[in-house]
């Protein structure tokens, strides 16, 4: 009787180019290579450049550069979100066609429809709540319009979604409270973060995602956008605690966190494991380093934790 074979855990590093990285975004690649290669899985790369506004061709180049000074090697090609638009378009047209709508709403719009939800309410003496600006009102779900000619909604589920977090426990979420009814594609056809995020985590067949804890509030939208596409669900979630500056802040581009300078790799590494809170590694070439790291790899002292502190180097 033919023995069926386990395909390998899956997970991948996916950095948005509009900027170098910098010591959080290493401490995410690092955590996310040597935790899927102590269990034996592949590691895939993908450059989540969907941005065209902010996004730039120099920032990929360099964030390839210092992958490879590190050690940090992925396997398989690298994907360009940019290249798959029409992947993106092509579900919105078909799996996700039920659930989204044209939106011809403007921010100005939607001031002025809070602005007069917000009189209403002043004056109503049994209800003095603020309108809630950060969910759209629905004021265009009813209507015919052109999906080609205005922006798209996708309507997330009200109800609770829940998952298993390896390093933040166990997680509820309703994301139609969370999110509202979320831009899945502008007007200027850019398409949404989380919803390519979403396609290609399915079709690249990601079991193992561990990324940054700024982007929980995101992961119930994903795990519904998955199942309404009818792609392969992730089965293990990990949300690593933000690394912060002295300040408290948490290091990215907006907080002008400094790049990376791939110099000395092994400094690096070893800063990064220190922040990881992982056991120490011998002072080597970055290959030996990264084996050791693989080899004693443990997420336990980073569970329940939200965030770390560091003194930029």
């Amino acid at each position: 009787m033919p023995t069926s074979i386990t395909p390998p855990p899956i997970g991948r590093f996916a950095p948005s180019p509009t900027g170098e990285l910098h010591l959080g975004s290493l401490t995410t690649a690092l955590a996310s290579f040597c935790h899927i290669k102590s269990l034996g899985g592949r590691w895939l790369l993908r450059i989540e450049d969907t941005d065209t506004e902010r996004c730039d061709q120099q920032f990929t180049e360099q964030i390839l550069i210092d992958l490879e000074a590190l050690g940090l090697h992925w396997d398989g090609d690298v994907i360009y979100q940019s290249e798959r638009i029409d992947i993106y378009n092509d579900y919105l047209s078909s799996a996700l066609r039920p659930l989204t709508y044209g939106c011809e709403c403007s921010r100005k719009d939607l001031e002025q429809y809070w602005a007069k939800e917000q009189q209403a309410n002043a004056l109503d003496e049994t209800n003095r709540l603020q309108p809630n600006r950060t969910h759209y009102p629905r004021c265009c779900v009813s209507k015919q319009l052109d999906r080609q000619q205005h922006k798209l909604r996708i309507q997330l589920p009200d109800y609770w979604v829940g998952f298993n977090d390896g390093i933040q426990g166990i997680q509820w979420d309703n994301p139609q409270q969370t999110l509202g009814d979320m831009v899945a594609r502008r007007q200027d056809g850019m398409i949404n973060y989380i919803l390519a995020a979403s396609i290609d985590d399915g079709l690249q067949k990601v079991s193992h995602i561990m990324r940054g804890l700024d982007i929980l509030p995101m992961t119930t939208a994903q795990v519904s956008i998955m199942h309404a596409a009818q792609l392969p669900a992730v089965d293990h979630w990990y949300h690593l605690p933000l690394i912060c500056n002295a300040d408290g802040q948490k290091l990215s581009k907006q907080n002008l966190a400094q790049p990376i300078d791939t110099r000395d790799p092994s400094s690096l590494i070893a800063m990064a494991l220190q922040l990881l809170q992982q056991p120490a590694v011998d002072k080597d070439t970055p290959a030996n380093m990264l084996k050791q790291a693989i080899a004693q790899w443990d997420n336990t002292p980073l569970q329940g934790k939200q965030q770390l502190s560091s003194i930029e180097p």
